[in-house]
């Protein structure tokens, strides 16, 4: 799960990178307030890709889903991207669960199985 859900995040940082710079051409945002919001969201993309299988990582990462949408009031092109992210985060989360899962069940049928090669006396 981590790394699906890391990948998503790394996309989002640049995403969101991108967005401070289309947000730039508005004339009623100053360059010092997009950058300073832009540079906290991407500084939590990167933290949270260290944290999403602690407790609390996975609901934080679904806030900054939620954060990136909202952000589509400032640049409304975030409102799709946005919603595209939301949903690989959601395929990230869900099918890297069933990942670990199937990880999970191997190690244990690898661990409880009989070796094939006698041992040596």
């Amino acid at each position: 799960m981590r790394t699906l859900c890391a990948s998503t995040l790394i996309g989002e940082f640049f995403v969101i990178g991108f967005a401070g710079l289309v947000a730039m051409k508005d004339p009623d945002l100053s360059m010092s307030t997009v950058w300073t919001v832009s540079g906290i969201a991407m500084f939590l993309c990167l933290v949270l890709c260290g944290l999403v299988t602690r407790p609390g990582g996975i609901a934080m990462g679904w806030a900054l889903q939620a954060a990136l949408i909202a952000s589509g009031f400032v640049v409304p092109t975030m409102f799709f991207m946005g919603a595209i992210f939301a949903a690989l985060w959601w395929a990230s989360v869900h099918y890297g669960r069933k990942i670990d899962e199937a990880k999970a069940r191997f190690a244990a049928q690898a661990g409880s199985a009989p070796s094939s090669t006698p041992d040596a006396v």
